[in-house]
Order: structure tokens, then sequence, then C-alpha cells
């Protein structure tokens, strides 16, 4: 008779066999259609990665959001808006819901098309054929024409930057009918044609006057209406004591060169206002935007302010969890991370890469678990000395400094394995393209890896953060195994309950199952 002991044995340590192939050519286990959906819409910007086209993206958004159910389409536009605060993919997938039967779609609209810009999105897909028509049709007319209605003077205002397709060019296509002859006398003058003056809000007005006579206080418009004006430092920074969050974090460089910074004041005024942690949130920043800000500064750029750079970073990543035990942080700092996080857009790349951002994943989970290890991987592990009482972004400026090479998902866990390491929590951040490690078996080596070191510590958990839309991983998802997409903080607060055990047994598509419509 067989050994039954030595039967068990194996069989426990045994990785499920793989079920994909990924980008790279080696073993991969493929998300199901909805997983996949949620990754694509929370990590994809139509834009080329290392390993894949924009079209390749589009294609695969569009044929997955046929295979899913309208409720889940839905819920996972919602969620990529409000959750992972990306624009492209939301819009992409709203517009395929837009030709599907139910409520789902009327329902969604107004927690995808949250600003003027994403109306503007929304309506260029639509209008570009990409999912069966180039007309807006009579459900989605209505409902950006609701969105007309219903904004404010400064909402409108604030939407009339940009192009292809611009507001204007929105109002002309849907023809919505104004309400009052302010409203009327709003898109008048935005889409060029005649319009009643005195009729027109007071905004538009004091702007009309301000630019034929430049002087004085600089009306409360978008900062692009600005720029080709000639205003002084004072006039500078009365624009940046009325600007947003975000064009503050944008343009210190622009407030440097104009003399902003040499008013008195005004320093102190933007260093406040970055550090804000109640405008952080509401901004629904990206904690790899104010590391691309504070990298970007330039000297003339006053320290005051780049010390509420990292202040504000702080902030950013204040959900972080600290997690009971022994964590083990994995950032992937191979040759194919050094791509840009969003992909390569002409004229809109990202300066930010995806070794960027895993350094940041990693520096702010040290920072909440100061007890925590770091282990970056290529082809091996590489060594790095690490304080966790530095900034989040001092060292992740220090990971982000090393890599290269092949990339090896298993190479930390197979030395903790051999070490016999207690660990209750790893934390991979990678783009999940692990071919390095060669072939072991059916399953992919970091499976096996994981198995080991699993026998050692039977409580052990695994969280992978996948950056890039590719749809497969090297860890197939179960009790103890999270898989998770995105850059955004929402995925600290995953982490977190997932360590803790209140996250349900589907995961992360269980979570983005209970959003409300």
């Amino acid at each position: 008779m067989a050994n039954k002991a030595l039967f068990k044995s194996i069989v426990g340590r045994l990785a499920p066999a793989a079920t994909a192939t990924n980008h790279a050519g080696a073993s991969a286990y493929a998300y199901g259609p909805r997983h996949q959906l949620a990754q694509l819409a929370v990590t994809g910007s139509l834009g080329r990665t290392f390993y894949a086209e924009p079209e390749a993206q589009l294609e695969a958004a569009l044929k997955l959001a046929h295979e899913v159910e309208p409720a889940f389409l839905a819920r996972t536009a919602v969620y990529a808006r409000k959750r992972g605060h990306m624009k492209d993919l939301p819009a992409l997938l709203l517009a395929a819901l837009s030709g599907m039967q139910g409520t789902e779609f009327v329902r969604a609209f107004p927690q995808v098309v949250d600003n003027g810009r994403m109306l503007c999105n929304f309506v260029q897909i639509m209008r570009s054929g990409v999912t069966g028509r180039k007309s807006l049709g009579t459900r989605p007319k209505k409902l950006v024409q609701a969105w007309l209605d219903a904004a404010s003077d400064h909402q409108i205002l604030n939407a009339a930057v940009g192009q292809a397709p611009s507001l204007a060019d929105v109002i002309k296509m849907v023809h919505p009918r104004p309400a009052s002859p302010q409203r009327a006398a709003l898109f008048g003058w935005l889409i060029g044609r005649p319009y009643d003056v005195a009729a027109a809000p007071e905004i538009v007005r004091a702007f009309e006057a301000f630019k034929k006579d430049p002087v004085g206080d600089v009306p409360d418009v978008p900062f692009q209406m600005l720029t080709s004006l000639p205003l002084t430092g004072e006039q500078w920074a009365g624009v940046g004591r009325k600007a947003g969050w975000h064009m503050l974090r944008m343009n210190l460089n622009t407030f440097a060169r104009h003399g902003a910074f040499e008013v008195e004041g005004f320093a102190d005024f933007v260093a406040e206002r970055l550090r804000d942690a109640h405008a952080i949130r509401r901004a629904k920043v990206f904690p790899y935007q104010l590391m691309a800000a504070y990298a970007a500064t330039g000297k003339d750029v006053p320290a005051v302010v780049r010390e509420a750079l990292q202040d504000a970073m702080e902030a950013a990543v204040s959900n972080v969890p600290t997690v009971a035990g022994n964590v083990v942080v994995c950032p992937d700092v191979s040759g194919s991370m050094s791509s840009s996080v969003t992909g390569y857009r002409p004229g809109a790349t990202s300066a930010v890469r995806c070794i960027d951002v895993a350094a940041l994943v990693a520096a702010a989970l040290l920072r909440a678990n100061r007890s925590a290890r770091v282990m970056p991987f290529e082809w091996d592990v590489v060594e790095i000395d690490l304080n966790p009482r530095d900034s989040v972004l001092t060292n992740a400026a220090k990971l982000a400094g090393v890599g290269g090479g092949g990339t090896n998902c298993s190479a930390p866990v197979e030395r903790l394995a051999v070490e016999k390491a207690k660990v209750d929590l790893l934390v991979f951040v990678s783009d999940n393209e692990s071919w390095a490690h060669g072939r072991r078996g059916p399953g992919t080596a970091l499976m096996q890896s994981f198995r080991k070191l699993k026998a050692i510590n039977p409580g052990l958990k695994m969280v992978c953060v996948d950056i890039q839309p590719y749809g497969a991983t090297q860890a197939i998802e179960s009790e103890d195994i999270l898989n998770v997409g995105g850059f955004s903080d929402a995925v600290f607060e995953m982490i977190g309950h997932f360590a803790d055990g209140t996250l349900g047994p589907d995961h992360w598509v269980g979570d983005i199952e209970k959003i409300e419509l």
C-alpha cells in the first residue's frame, strides 16, 4: 500500500497547474472575466506599456464588458472612478454600458461623470464609434443635457478648458435648453455666439473686462484661461490663492517662474494648503502624484513648500494599515518596471514609472509597520538598507534607484523559506510578468515557493498588488491569497481588510460587487 502520509504531504506542497502564459512567455494564472475587467479598469490608461499596446487594452476592455453582466460592469466603472480615481477606463466602460438594456447605465452615469472633464471623456468615447455607434443616442444625450442643466456656473467654467472635444463642442452636439437667461448667455459665450452680456454670469463679465484691462484682482476663472495674459507676481499669487489643490501641486514651478513666491505670505499659504489632509482626500490624489511633484520642483520653489509635499505624502498614505505580526514587502525592481505607470501616451506620458509606485507602496507600508522587512527583487533579492523613521518619499527614492534585469517573483519567498523565516503577511507589488525562474513544474515558481513558506507559517497570507493591465497573475486567488489591481490609496485599505480577515471570500471582486448604484 502507498504511504498515505507521504502522498498527503506531497499534495499539500504541489502548486495548482498554471492556466495561462504571461506576456514574457512564462507560466501564469489567468484572471476570470470579472477580475480581469476590474484589474484593467483600475490600472489601464489606454497607453502603451512595456508588454502591451493601447489597442490591445481597448479590445480587451470591450470584450470583457460584454462577458460580464451589466450590473457588474456598472459597479466596476463606478469603483474605478470613485476608488481607483481613474478617468479613461470608467468612461469607456460607461460608454459600453450605454448600449445595454436595463437601468444600470442611468444609475451609474452620475457616479462616473462627476465633473466636466469626465463628461467630455464620455462624449469623446461615444462619438469615436469604438462601442458600436458614433452618435450619443437618446439616453446618453438626455443625461449629458441633464448634467449641463444641473452644473453650477463654476463647474461649467472649470469644464470649459481642454479640447477634443471641448465643452463648447459638447454643447453644440446635445443642444441643451437653458433654464434661464443667465445660462443661455453662458452657453452662448462658451460656443462663441452672440449672447446677452447683461444676462451673463458675473464671472463672465468680470473676465471679459479683465482681458481688456488686466489690472487689479484676477477673476476666479480656470488657470488655463489666464496663461496668455500679462499678470504680475501679485496677480499670480492671487490666482494661487483661489486655485484648487491639484492646480497648486501641478504648477509650483509656474508660480516660482512668475514671481508669486516673492509675494509675502504666499509660500506659507501654499504649504498649508498642500498639507491639508481634508483637501488631499477631496482631491482624490494618487500618492505617486505627490512623488512626481516633489521630484519636479525646481530650486526656486521655497523649502517650506517642498517640505509640505512630504507632509502631504504622509497624509495621502494615512490609511496604510498597521498589521499584526511579521510583514514582508516585496517591490519588483526589474527592467519591465521602468515603463511609465500609466503607459506611453503622446504628449501625456507620466514621468512616474511602475518601479516608483512599487517603491512608494513598500516605503509606505514600512512607515506604518516599522518592523517590516523590505525585499526588492529582480533576478534575485536586492540588498538595501532602509530606515523606517525616514519619510515615505526618502525611502521610496532609495528603492526606485535600484533594479534592472529579469523578473523572478519567487526569489524573495524562496529565500524566506530557506531561512525558515516567521512571516504572517507577504505583500508583492509587481507587473506580474515573472519569467527568470525557469520552469519548475505545473504551477508558477511563486506558488511553489509560497507553499513551502506556508508549510512553515500556517497562518501566512499574501497580497499581490498588480499595477499593469496584463490579465494574469503569478499567484492564484484563494482564501490566503489576494490579487488586487491599482495604484491609488484604496489598495492600502484592501491590504488592511485582507490582513485582518474582514475581506470576504470573493476578495476584491466581492468588494466591487458591494458598490451601490
